[in-house]
């Protein structure tokens, strides 16, 4: 028998066996037995050293041990394998810490234990033996968040990037992977998730996520509002609605191509046009750039009301630009709360999402002066618009205003209004759909188009502008712009011109101007962009070739429903599309044949 069993018969329960020793203990641990081990081996280092002939030896062990144990994803067993090598190995004490912090926080993030993740950041902070060191682990904290994005976890991801943030002490000198500033980073990630929530309908988790991080983002806090029409709004009590022209069937556009009928790729617009109002509100939080009217609880918002609206993805709060930040989900939104507000005794709403850009601006903001206009609108207040405007939207205004009303150009500040007035829109027109859906073509209604083009043509003739010349042709050119290019457009205006074709850039013109173009043309030629829209101005049996890409989602509908209010006859023209990285599908570039062109121009000067 040996000693043991020996003790054993003698009933002493003695181990006899001899005290195994450090490098005993290395030559025998392998995963399966590590945790027991490693608190053996703890042990032995807290009351004995290692003696030097054999520290190469036990710190090969202790390295093969914690890479081993890592590729288990047992981190903190890793962690401590190289804790203690570091003990061991005290020439190169720093490496051994810094790839023992790394797999320590690796083991934190793999569980999810974000608040001792952070704490175990600070410390390094405070006790780290150097910038080197430091920076190491910033480095490995974001390779970490870069592969958990690229496997889509998105939760994991943003932690590793907040504890690399508050390692790194901000965002001076670092990048994410794919060439982000860490808060940017953070912001995107964060937004991703609270729309997954909010779509779910759990504002308040969205609202809780976002104040984790919101110091690191920049942002303020946010509040949850009701989403509600105008005219909902005012029925609960909270304003004063008067509805001017009520709700109506729009004609469904017949859309005529060069080439024959299409198969069209869109969601058709719907054919019911929303009633057209004004309306009032007292104590109103507004954002300028954006369409959002904070009314206590409520966000007074009627696309984002609209039935439709799921297909919407509404941009306010989301595109750059925006002042605030805004997540929408069904039926409730959340918010930013402003850090500072500006003041205002009164005011109209034409100021919004979008309103620079001049197409946005006379279809979606130019007709409510219609409704500003009438007498259930206030004739004290004055009209208020985002800055940075073009002269050609205060000429608008100026046509058409009938009060004489001052206007007043809002800073990108939030602003509080004690009374503000609002009118609509003339039909559902999201800015874009969401990702999935087909292209949402709106149809226009072409009663308030009508009374819009007949507005600024009567104020224009009472001004003295002639507008009795008829019989030119007219080449709209778009050479100043990046996007939906004509590309061989020097090719087309060489072939029209001999066919009595003159060249116009609208962008040069004031609004009168481009107003008493417009209506002198017989036919017009342009590419279906903005430029295209002040076709509305032109005279009934005008004929209009409009050029555009190949693609079957483009706005065929709306923009024929808009051009032929005026009474003229639209013809598209199709081209080869030629894509450009970052462009948006619907602002691709394209070519179009001259021949082609000189073959449309032919077809529809012929009809009746």
């Amino acid at each position: 028998m040996d000693g043991s069993e020996i003790g054993d018969s003698m009933g002493q329960g003695v181990d006899m066996r001899p005290t195994p020793t450090f490098l005993d203990l290395i030559r025998t641990i392998d995963s399966g037995n590590a945790s027991r081990v490693l608190e053996e081996l703890e042990a032995l280092l807290s009351s004995d050293t290692v003696p030097e002939a054999r520290v190469v030896g036990t710190v090969r062990h202790l390295e093969t041990l914690g890479f081993c144990l890592e590729g288990s994803d047992r981190f903190g067993e890793a962690a401590r394998a190289y804790e203690l090598a570091a003990l061991v190995d005290t020439g190169d004490r720093v490496r051994w810490q810094a790839i023992a912090a790394k797999a320590r926080l690796h083991d934190l993030i793999s569980r999810a234990l974000w608040d001792e993740a952070s704490a175990f950041v600070t410390e390094q902070s405070r006790t780290a033996p150097g910038d080197a060191f430091l920076r190491e682990q910033v480095a490995s904290l974001l390779r970490l968040g870069w592969d958990h994005e690229c496997r889509y976890a998105v939760e994991p991801s943003v932690q590793c990037y907040r504890l690399a943030y508050e390692l790194n002490g901000g965002d001076a000198g670092v990048v994410t992977g794919d060439g982000c500033s860490i808060s940017t980073k953070i912001r995107n990630l964060r937004r991703l998730q609270m729309d997954t929530l909010a779509e779910a309908g759990r504002h308040e988790a969205a609202a809780i996520l976002h104040e984790r991080t919101r110091a690191i983002t920049g942002l303020g806090p946010v509040g949850i509002y009701d989403i509600v029409s105008a005219r909902e709004a005012a029925e609960e009590g909270q304003g004063t609605y008067h509805e001017l022209l009520a709700g109506r069937r729009i004609t469904e556009p017949d859309v005529k191509f060069f080439d024959g009928p299409v198969s069209l790729a869109s969601q058709a617009g719907t054919l019911v046009a929303p009633p057209q109002y004004v309306a009032l509100f007292k104590d109103c939080l507004t954002y300028p750039r954006s369409n959002l009217v904070l009314h206590g609880q409520r966000l007074i918002y009627d696309l984002a009301a609209h039935p439709l609206s799921a297909i919407a993805d509404i941009k306010d709060g989301v595109n750059p630009g925006q002042i605030m930040t805004a997540v929408w989900g069904s039926k409730r939104a959340l918010v930013e709360v402003p850090v500072e507000v500006r003041e205002i005794d009164a005011g109209l709403m034409l100021f919004g999402f979008q309103s620079r850009q001049y197409g946005h601006w006379l279809l979606e903001f130019a007709p409510r002066m219609l409704w500003f206009n009438d007498p259930a609108c206030p004739v004290g207040f004055p009209i208020c618009v985002d800055d940075q405007m073009p002269d050609t939207h205060r000429q608008i205004i100026a046509l058409m205003d009938e009060r004489a009303r001052p206007i007043v150009t809002l800073p990108p500040v939030a602003t509080r209004f004690r009374e503000l007035g609002l009118a609509s829109v003339s039909a559902f027109y999201p800015f874009d759909t969401r990702a999935g859906l087909p292209t949402y073509d709106a149809i226009w209604p072409g009663d308030v188009l009508s009374a819009l083009r007949g507005k600024v043509l009567d104020r224009l003739a009472a001004q003295g502008v002639d507008l009795r010349r008829t019989g030119r042709r007219i080449v709209l050119s778009r050479r100043g712009f990046t996007q939906r290019q004509l590309v061989n457009e020097a090719d087309i205006i060489d072939a029209l011109t001999p066919h009595g074709f003159e060249v116009v850039h609208p962008e040069q013109l004031s609004f009168a101007e481009q107003v008493q173009t417009y209506h002198s043309a017989d036919i017009i030629v342009g590419s279906a962009s903005s430029a295209l829209i002040n076709c509305i101005f032109c005279r009934p049996e005008a004929k209009i070739v409009a050029l555009v890409h190949d693609s079957r989602s483009f706005y065929f509908r709306g923009f024929t429903s808009l051009i032929e209010a005026s009474g003229a006859h639209l013809l598209f023209l199709r081209g080869a599309t030629i894509f450009a990285d970052g462009l948006h599908p619907m602002h691709a570039n394209y070519a179009v044949p001259p021949t082609q062109i000189l073959r449309a121009v032919a077809t529809i000067s012929s009809a009746p």
